[in-house]
């Protein structure tokens, strides 16, 4: 068993971080998957990018609803 990379030292990329949230957002994800992005992932960018991520939802549905209502 080998020890686990400390969470600052984790490497993963910004697309890969991307991709892990979007499979979050939509809430499918296979276990082997999510297995290998806890071990590169680093949780504090993971964190960043899913709130960046509401954030952009959110606008996008402010736009949808004064796109059809206005």
């Amino acid at each position: 068993m080998t020890t686990p990379t400390p969470l600052h030292q984790r490497k993963g990329s910004f697309i890969d971080t991307v991709k892990a949230v979007a499979w979050g957002f939509l809430g499918v994800r296979r276990n082997a998957d999510y297995q290998k992005d806890i071990a590169k992932l680093n949780p504090l960018h993971l964190m960043a990018v899913g709130v960046g991520m509401a954030f952009l939802f959110v606008l996008a549905l402010i736009v949808v609803v004064k796109w059809v209502v206005g």
